[in-house]
């Protein structure tokens, strides 16, 4: 079994190969939204040097992580293709195989993930290098590693939110309002607009239940080590708890799902 997902792993990258340029022009243009951020919030924190406790420079490490979380953890068109798959009889070639339809999704995933962030390192690096002087490197060698644990449960929040999403593709025949609409909610909440802690202490504490914070905000906080001690063992508790949460609701609605399924297409 372990041999068919390295396969469909080596597939992932081929397909990924295909959309080459597409995946360059992509990284690069994730540059600009943060080029135009820096200098926003260089304008807003003009005054005092800062807004809160974020210096310009802290912000500017933030928004420079969220560029690097994005890369690593955010899915690239995941739900459109399984819906696409879904809704065109595609998957029909996969359920006659002996493999885990959920499994196999989720391998595509890892290798599109892994390919792109080859693909956007000299960008992120060029990046890093222009804002030296800004960027505040990790003072514990342990923040790497729960980084890395913060990004893992991002990047499967992100891409089970994603899946859950396209399964709705056996109900509906156009899941693109939908997914449009939870983007939205995805990119404000999350923290890609600004930091979650500038906002009110009340609307902090309804957002902490939602599984948002946890694909960005709380993954950068980790990194710049302003989530530590009690703060920290929450935020995994919510993140991984949302893991289980978004992983069962994926299951669920792909056994419901099947049951409603006909095979149209290929």
């Amino acid at each position: 079994m372990k041999a068919v997902y390295r396969k469909v792993f080596g597939i992932g990258l081929q397909d990924t190969f295909v959309y080459r340029w597409n995946f360059l022009i992509r990284s690069l243009s994730g540059v600009v939204p943060l080029l135009g951020t820096v200098l926003l919030w260089k304008s807003v924190c003009a005054a005092n040097n800062q807004v809160s406790d974020y210096s310009f420079s802290a912000m500017v490490c933030y928004f420079v992580g969220v560029l690097v979380v994005e890369n690593l953890a955010s899915p690239t068109e995941d739900e459109w293709r399984i819906a696409s798959e879904i809704r065109e009889g595609q998957i029909s070639a996969i359920l006659i195989k002996p493999i885990s339809y959920l499994g196999y999704r989720l391998t595509l995933f890892l290798s599109y993930r892994f390919l792109y962030t080859i693909v956007t390192l000299p960008v992120v690096a060029l990046v890093l290098w222009f804002l030296s002087e800004h960027i505040q490197w990790p003072e514990q060698w342990w923040t790497w590693f729960f980084f890395g644990m913060a990004l893992i449960g991002s990047a499967l929040i992100q891409f089970f939110i994603a899946y859950s999403l396209a399964m709705l593709a056996f109900w509906f025949l156009e899941v693109s309002t939908l997914i449009f609409i939870l983007y939205s909610f995805e990119y404000f909440f999350g923290g890609r607009v600004f930091p979650l802690d500038l906002l009110s202490p009340r609307i902090q504490s309804v957002l902490q239940w939602t599984p948002f914070p946890y694909e960005l905000f709380f993954p950068v906080q980790v990194f710049l080590e302003r989530a530590t001690g009690a703060a920290l063992i929450r935020g995994f508790g919510f993140q991984w708890l949302w893991v289980g949460i978004t992983a069962a609701v994926a299951r669920f609605l792909w056994s419901k799902g099947l049951k409603r399924y006909q095979a149209a297409g290929g």
